[in-house]
């Protein structure tokens, strides 16, 4: 299998990468959708993760949504492992065009990648409710810059992550920017994702090039569509093969 993807990789000029949270768990940024994240949710707030980071949960009680939101979706000691770096690579190489990620991490950006589609937003970008101000991810978990554990302005604002809440719409250029380089690619690689939280997995019916990719653990409902499934850890597949080029 491994042969195979690297013989696609080689043929290919407009590869497009589409990745979720399997792609961060190899990082130890666990899966908050997961049956452990469910039950860490449910064991210590009463609520699921979708209730706590719902949008109007965040305005009804930002004191738990944010101590929910910083234990539970920040790693920031967090570092791009192989599948990150492999993708910087293949871009570098100009062969990856761009990557698409339902992640929030932004570990994409620190391995190298330049090409970057957040379709959820991310956890690096924050912004000031009142006055629009911006801040990085290191100021709103400084405890110095919040008032009973929420992140404030220096105007006095309320600060929220530039992330997509449930209940929020993706943001709608950077949904039109991953349509077209989906349209574009020539091969498509996705990987860590179950494809079933949409509307991002509906991007894959944009697809018209040659070859689709699968990589992840578990089945997915697209695996008929695909020409090659790899059911490894996302990292270990994207090292091996990108090396190979």
């Amino acid at each position: 299998m491994y042969e195979e993807l690297v013989s696609l990789l080689k043929e290919s000029q407009s590869i497009v990468f589409f990745g979720g949270a399997g792609v961060s768990t190899e990082s130890g940024i666990p899966d908050f959708r997961s049956e452990n994240g469910l039950y860490k949710a449910r064991l210590e707030y009463g609520l699921s993760p979708e209730e706590l980071i719902e949008h109007g949960y965040f305005f009804r009680h930002p004191k738990t949504f944010f101590d929910y939101y910083k234990k539970n979706l920040i790693a920031e000691d967090a570092l791009p492992n192989d599948a990150h770096k492999a993708l910087a690579r293949l871009e570098q190489m100009g062969k990856l065009k761009a990557v698409i990620t339902q992640n929030i991490d932004g570990l994409h950006q620190l391995a190298g990648s330049k090409k970057v589609y957040e379709l959820h937003g991310s956890v690096q970008r924050n912004t000031c409710l009142q006055c629009g101000r911006h801040f990085d991810l290191s100021y709103i978990m400084d405890p110095a810059h919040c008032e009973d554990g929420v992140p404030c302005c220096p105007c006095g604002g309320m600060i929220k992550p530039d992330v997509v809440l449930y209940g929020e719409g993706l943001d709608e250029p950077t949904v039109e920017a991953a349509v077209s380089a989906i349209e574009e690619a020539d091969l498509l690689i996705v990987g860590g994702t179950s494809l079933v939280v949409y509307p991002a997995a509906g991007l894959l019916r944009y697809f018209r090039g040659k070859h689709l990719v699968l990589i992840n653990l578990t089945p997915t409902p697209s695996d008929g569509m695909a020409d090659l499934i790899i059911r490894e850890p996302i990292g270990k597949v994207l090292g091996a093969c990108v090396s190979a080029l």
